[in-house]
This record gives structure tokens, C-alpha cells and sequence, in this order.
């Protein structure tokens, strides 16, 4: 793996100004006031609101109190989801700070999984994380590590211990030197004008004459209306952590920098905005 180090750290130190409000038909015995947090692009909602959630649960009664989950403009929000992949699909041309609605009932039980508990999020964590070295390694290194090292890797995550998760996570990133690259990139393209949640599909980072395959490479097949014509007008923006990586860049490099901790690339295509 490449040593771009600062690459990594801004990945995982992104954070996202929010301003959490209590739903208005909530029933409260005093008024609940907004609160306010830096959420960490690369982790899940449900992993980083227990203050948010102690917060608002002080101005209401137990028994009004069910599930917490999360809403934005009328859309529900995903905590299997990454913060920052949920942001730049659906808020990303807003102004911040990013403003969530805050529930505890009507769960929405059609779009949103529950969350009983940390265990669901490293459980939901962690089969991502195998699922991506399946691709990339058929999950020869996930396999050879210890139980030991899965737990620190989740709890270097869980805790936003940088040093700490890049100490297990290196050996994922790494491919023998022969090969140029990953057996398969783990990718997830997500798009808000589709009812699919995402496309998902097996593609080498480099091409059967040992050509490094680009971010466009992979677009044009398969996802080729995110592609703007060569003559035509850009009607899309791609996103991966709030940026537009140029379409040129090697796919291999983007998976190594800036895929999210469950080692995805989760990439976003949004409509251009018009202003």
C-alpha cells in the first residue's frame, strides 16, 4: 500500500457540523432544545448519538419514549449507513450545519433497520468487512487474523482510534506486489433517483493487459449515466467523502484511500446542483 498517511487521517477525522431537533409532535414536559454535534464522516448514526439521545430523553416521560431514529427532510435515515455517504446523498448542496429530526415513535419499520444495540452495529460492521476481503483476497487475511485483531479493528473503529484500527486494517490493504492491485474492488455506488439501493457488481482494478482501471472506467460500466458525454453537459456530481475525485484517478488508489473503515468505497452520485 502507498503511504499517503494524511490521506487516510482526513478521511477519518472528517466530521459534519449537526444540529439535532426533537420531531415537533414528540411529547415533551419542557421544551427541547436543538443539539448540536461534529459527527464523524466514517461512523454510524446510532454508534455516535447517546448524548443526543440522553439530551432529549431528560425532557420527556419513560413511557413516551420508544426506538431513537433519525430523519432528514422527510427521509428516514439508515444507520447501517455510513454519516458521510448518508450526507453527501441527500444534503450535500445544503447549507450547514446539517439539520436532523430526532424520533422516539413510529418507527418506520418499511425503510429503516432496527438497531437494538452496539452488538448490531459490529455485527453489521464486521460482515461488511468480510465481505470486502472476500473480494479483494477471497478472505485469505481476515481469516488469518486473530479474534483479537477483528476486536481491535472494531474497537479502534468504535472508539475513533485512528492508530489503533490502521494497525489491524493495513494488512486489508495490502496485495502482493506481482498482482498491481486487489483481486476485486468493494464498491457500492448509491444514487437518490433510483428505487435500488445500490449497484453492486465484481470489477478488477486492472485491466487483463495490466492497465490500472480509473474511477471512470468503472462508471462507464456500470453505471454509465453518472458519465457525462464528451460534447454534453455535466448533469451529475460522483462523491466519495464530500469531494469529486477526478475521473482519472486509478481505482486500486481510491480503494486503498478512500474507501470507509468497513473498506467499501461508497460512492454517491447526486444530481448537478443548478445554482
Amino acid at each position: 500500500m502507498t503511504d499517503d498517511k494524511d490521506v487516510l487521517r482526513d478521511v477519518w477525522f472528517g466530521r459534519i457540523p449537526t444540529c439535532f431537533t426533537l420531531y415537533q409532535d414528540e411529547i415533551t414536559e419542557r421544551e427541547a432544545e436543538p443539539y448540536y454535534l461534529l459527527l464523524p464522516r466514517v461512523s454510524y448514526l446510532t454508534l455516535v448519538t447517546d448524548k443526543v439521545k440522553k439530551h432529549f430523553q431528560k425532557v420527556m416521560r419513560q413511557e413516551d419514549i420508544s426506538e431513537i431514529w433519525f430523519e432528514y427532510e422527510g427521509t428516514p435515515l439508515k444507520w447501517h449507513y455510513p454519516i458521510g455517504l448518508l450526507f453527501d446523498l441527500l444534503a450535500s448542496s445544503s447549507a450547514l450545519p446539517w439539520n436532523i429530526t430526532v424520533h422516539f415513535k413510529s418507527f418506520p419499520e418499511k425503510d429503516l433497520l432496527h438497531c437494538p444495540s452496539k452488538d448490531a452495529i459490529e455485527a453489521h460492521f464486521m460482515s461488511c468487512v468480510k465481505e470486502a476481503d472476500a473480494l479483494k483476497h477471497k478472505s485469505q487475511v481476515i481469516n488469518e487474523m486473530q479474534k483479537k485483531d477483528h476486536k481491535q479493528l472494531w474497537m479502534g473503529f468504535q472508539n475513533d482510534r485512528f492508530d489503533q484500527f490502521w494497525a489491524i486494517n493495513r494488512k486489508l490493504m495490502e496485495y502482493p506486489a506481482e498482482e498491481n492491485g486487489f483481486r476485486y474492488i468493494p464498491f457500492r455506488i448509491y444514487q437518490t433517483t433510483t428505487e435500488r439501493p445500490f449497484i453492486q457488481k465484481l470489477f478488477r482494478p486492472v485491466t487483463t493487459d495490466g492497465q490500472l482501471h480509473t474511477l471512470g472506467d468503472l462508471l462507464k460500466e456500470v453505471c454509465p449515466s453518472a458519465v457525462a458525454p464528451e460534447d454534453g453537459v455535466k448533469k451529475t456530481q460522483v462523491m466519495i467523502h464530500g469531494i469529486e475525485p477526478m475521473l482519472e484517478t486509478p481505482l486500486q488508489w481510491l480503494s486503498e484511500h478512500l474507501s470507509y473503515p468497513d473498506n467499501f468505497l461508497h460512492i454517491s452520485i447526486i444530481p448537478q446542483p443548478t445554482d
